[in-house]
């Protein structure tokens, strides 16, 4: 039983870190560059 709860956290708390690590807006950004979302052209 505290195996299975100990393993379901774990692995919780990483998907949620990984959760919100992917929906932060400067995550494609290097330094001051701008880059263009997937699915988007850069400005041209």
């Amino acid at each position: 039983m505290i195996d299975t709860f100990a393993l379901a956290l774990a692995h919780g708390l990483l998907a949620l870190t990984a959760w919100r690590l992917f929906k932060r807006k400067d995550l494609d950004q290097d330094g001051g560059e701008t880059k263009a979302a997937w699915g988007q052209r850069p400005d041209a």
